[in-house]
């Protein structure tokens, strides 16, 4: 009997010495691809002609295209997952080596592999014959690994520098770059880590990045896009027969007296002629698509495409769908679903409007709520601190449902932050909590996230003496980091070099994502009736604070920085940058941080019932949200308070 060893060794030799099927990614797929059921609204074999589009970045991952390179910036509903998952079928059967697939984190690599990957082998009897089931007992398949003749498929995390840096790898398909952290485990970039396996293969590589966009400036879909050939898709007209890429101005549409679209009146007006036309030519039109590159010098190397929803082929996702989503996302306050439409519908970056908010407006618009007391409605008080050469500035925030904010406290304590008096004038200020409005319960503070940038080891002395899981060491990422808060970095190490398992942590805050989330609530309008409407997403209320606190709040604004190549010929690129436009910031700082402090507790992730919870909780005297006390405990302000 032939082992399974010895049968996986024959097969990879026969298929070694048998002559390459010179088929590309896309032939592939319609002569072997099957939809399955449990994975597609569509099963059945995979049908190339229904997204036409799809062929060409298909085929530019083929063997025998010189592109290396390619990058698919595209909106939701048009299949590009899909596509990933054709190239990944196309090297198993037809063109073995080893693959790496990376998702934003290890669990949505698990839930690919189950949902996409194995209904994919499942389906495809070519492909089923290669790779053994998960559950077979001498299989050396995983849920995150798969072996086949000839090659491996590894998936991993893009927040496991682990898997990053496992093996070398010739594929390389990186799914949702935009939602990867900024920095995983502290060694870095994670696109970076996963690009270094490929480097052994030079000219033979194939690296695959997939995503919707974010925000200008800080979307690696978008920067990976510019630095390619920069395809997009352009459709024939049926009247003109003009090559016309499908853009929002030109979807045209008509609405009743109350705002809601009137029925069948989507149209996509032609640019050349003026024509209006109807969806359900959509099908003849993506026949006849083509890609047309602004950079075609680059093609050979680095192929890019964009192409929005407007292309999701008739009935998977229509113009009329389209039109409704850009109704309701462009009402007052709805800012976040705007974003939304613009990254995955339309697939293009959401750009942040540069300017700061009036201070004069957040001056005028001050509330007569007590300095110090928490006012009703807060769920989660959490602190900012900024360190000076002379002093220490910080403010307490209370959180409630849908981000609204009060401003419970601001001070500012002189002092040198290398001297304990400092830092025990500011235990002093926090430590027992604050009073909540009309009862005799004192709320504790969640979370403390404290500047390191200015006084650093100072910094490092005080925090070490505090609860870990309370307060925080941070510092701020430069302004292209794509997160709000990244992974917590490990910086005190032993006399050999090696980091201390129960060290103190580092968070990197994205300061750049942070103030243009500050901003767009500042600016919000202030609603009529907010007892019957609610106050927009992220409403800030303020105390009588004086001037001085409204004009640092919005002493920043975001401007563009144009790169040029030698002799200013042309422009290379753009960077986005936050700058001052007084000398004063701290209080902008200060609210910063309070809300990476916010986020760290898990605020994001609660719902309005975890809100409402948490709210109840402070007001009957219990303790707000924060994380389970570790097994060691420090000593400090924070375990000293809620021990008496």
């Amino acid at each position: 009997m032939i082992s399974n060893g010895t049968k996986l060794v024959r097969d990879s030799i026969a298929r070694a010495l048998m002559p390459p099927q010179q088929i590309t990614v896309s032939e592939w797929s319609d002569r072997y691809r099957m939809l399955s059921s449990a994975a597609s609204a569509e099963h059945g074999p995979w049908r190339t002609r229904r997204t036409p589009y799809l062929s060409e970045v298909m085929d530019a991952l083929s063997p025998n295209s010189p592109v290396q390179f390619v990058t698919f910036m595209a909106g939701a509903q048009l299949g590009k997952t899909e596509c990933l998952n054709n190239l990944i079928g196309y090297t198993i059967h037809q063109a073995p080596g080893p693959m790496m697939a990376v998702q934003p984190t290890v669990d949505l690599a698990k839930v690919m592999s189950r949902q996409r990957l194995e209904p994919l082998i499942a389906d495809s009897p070519v492909l089923r014959r290669l790779i053994g089931g998960t559950k077979s007992r001498d299989s050396t398949n995983t849920v995150l690994h798969k072996d086949f003749p000839g090659g491996f498929l590894r998936l991993v995390g893009a927040n496991s520098s682990a898997g990053l840096r496992s093996m070398p790898v010739r594929i390389l398909a990186l799914d949702e770059i935009d939602a990867y952290p900024g920095d995983v485990d502290g060694e870095g970039d994670p696109v970076a880590l996963a690009e270094a396996r490929t480097r052994t293969y030079a000219g033979r590589k194939k690296v695959v990045k997939t995503s919707t966009p974010t925000i200008e400036g800080r979307s690696r879909i978008s920067k990976s896009y510019d630095e390619g050939d920069r395809s997009r898709f352009h459709l024939p007209c049926p009247e003109c027969g003009e090559l016309e890429v499908l853009a929002w101005r030109d979807i045209k549409y008509d609405r009743d007296e109350d705002g809601d679209l009137v029925l069948d009146t989507v149209r996509w007006a032609c640019p050349a002629c003026g024509s209006l036309v109807a969806e359900h030519h959509k099908t003849a039109m993506l026949e006849g698509g083509v890609w047309i590159a602004e950079a075609p010098d680059l093609s050979h190397r680095h192929r890019s495409f964009h192409i929005s929803s407007l292309y999701s082929p008739v009935g998977w996702y229509s113009w009329e769908d389209a039109v409704r989503d850009f109704i309701l996302a462009s009402k007052p306050g709805e800012t976040e679903a705007l974003r939304a439409f613009v990254n995955t519908v339309l697939g293009e970056t959401w750009k942040e409007k540069g300017e700061a908010p009036e201070w004069e407006r957040l001056y005028n618009r001050r509330e007569t709520y007590e300095l110090g007391v928490v006012p009703a409605g807060v769920s989660i008080l959490t602190v900012g601190v900024d360190v000076q050469a002379d002093r220490l500035e910080f403010e307490v925030v209370g959180w409630g449902d849908n981000f609204e904010s009060w401003s419970v406290d601001y001070r500012v304590i002189m002092g040198r932050p290398d001297e304990d008096k400092t830092w025990e004038e500011l235990e002093r200020a926090i430590g027992s909590g604050y009073p909540l409005a009309g009862s005799d319960v004192r709320v504790p503070i969640a979370k403390v996230a404290v500047d390191t940038g200015y006084a650093t080891q100072s910094v490092y002395t005080w925090i070490r003496r505090q609860r870990a899981d309370q307060v925080l060491a941070i510092k701020g990422g430069p302004d292209s980091y794509p997160m709000l808060v990244g992974t917590p970095k490990k910086v005190e190490t032993t006399e050999k070099g090696r980091r201390l398992r129960r060290g103190l942590q580092l968070w990197t805050v994205g300061t750049g994502v942070a103030k243009a989330e500050l901003y767009a609530w500042l600016r919000a309008e202030q609603p009529t009736n907010p007892e019957k409407t609610g106050f927009p997403r992220g409403w800030s209320h303020f105390p009588q604070y004086e001037e001085e606190h409204f004009k640092q709040l919005c002493a920043e604004v975001l401007v563009v920085r144009i790169k040029r190549s030698a002799g200013a010929r042309r422009e290379t690129g753009r960077r986005y940058v936050w700058e001052k436009t007084r000398e004063r910031n701290e209080r902008v700082d200060c609210r910063v941080y309070a809300r990476a402090a916010a986020y760290v507790a898990g605020v994001d992730r609660w719902s309005s019932e975890d809100w409402a919870t948490q709210a109840e909780l402070l007001a009957g005297g219990g303790r707000s949200s924060a994380p389970p006390r570790r097994r060691r405990e420090r000593s400090g302000w924070m375990t000293r308070h809620q021990r008496d």
